[in-house]
């Protein structure tokens, strides 16, 4: 089985940075890439990146094209968020994307998701 632990939100101010992980560990099986995903209080789930395996650039949402900038080390995936605005707090979840996913979207199929972390950006 799959599991993912997640590390590194907490709490910036406007214009700051902030990296989370994403460390996956269990199953051997390959799997297409990691998706990165937020919810804000009040809204609905948002994408934010996903890379894949095979190598290749990641993608990003527009929001946060520029800003935000994911790698990936062996079996950790990294989200490096520069600049952070307030309209970036959430709940940001990472998440194994299985064969058949696509990057681009619409089809990011979900194995496991990560616990979150908690992001918060106030002055």
């Amino acid at each position: 089985q799959r599991r993912i632990v997640e590390s590194g939100g907490g709490l910036v101010k406007p214009g700051d940075s902030l990296t989370l992980s994403c460390a996956v560990s269990g199953s051997t099986l390959a799997y297409y890439g990691i998706g990165w995903f937020r919810q804000a209080p009040g809204k609905e789930q948002e994408w934010v990146s996903c890379i894949s395996r095979s190598g290749g650039s990641p993608y990003y949402a527009d929001s946060v094209e520029g800003r935000f900038t994911s790698s990936n080390a062996k079996n950790t995936v990294y989200l490096q968020m520069n600049s952070l605005e307030p309209d970036d707090t959430g709940v940001y979840y990472c998440a194994v994307l299985s064969y058949g996913s696509n990057c681009r979207g619409p089809n990011r199929y979900i194995e496991v998701w990560g616990q979150g972390a908690l992001v918060t950006v106030s002055s």
